[in-house]
């Protein structure tokens, strides 16, 4: 299956407060351009998926496994599976976020 679009016409859908994404599914990964109001917590939690976050623009405070980072335009966090992370945005951001495999749980 190929998908053509522009990532404006696809829905953006708020899964946690101040988290608002919208989702790319292929076969085998999921891409989420999120964008993400100041002060927007993620809780810690952990998931099967190996995650690559890529911050586009803003200021976001990461938290992978016990080690505490902030992250500015251009930085990029490689989670590898069931490490425990949670976040902060400090400003306004624009995330782009791949998992492998696909998040079944966000194409609901």
């Amino acid at each position: 299956m190929m998908l053509i679009t522009n990532k404006l016409e696809i829905e953006e859908k708020e899964i946690i407060p101040g988290f608002k994404g919208r989702f790319i599914h292929t076969k085998n990964l999921t891409v989420v351009h999120w964008s993400i109001s100041a002060g927007a917590i993620l809780q810690e939690h952990s998931h099967s998926h190996e995650q690559v976050t890529n911050l586009i623009e803003g200021e976001f405070e990461f938290d992978l496994d016990g080690e505490v980072t902030k992250l500015t335009a251009g930085g990029v966090v490689a989670i590898p599976s069931d490490v425990k992370h949670s976040a902060k945005a400090i400003t306004d951001c624009y995330v782009v976020d791949v998992f492998y495999p696909v998040r079944e749980d966000y194409k609901k």
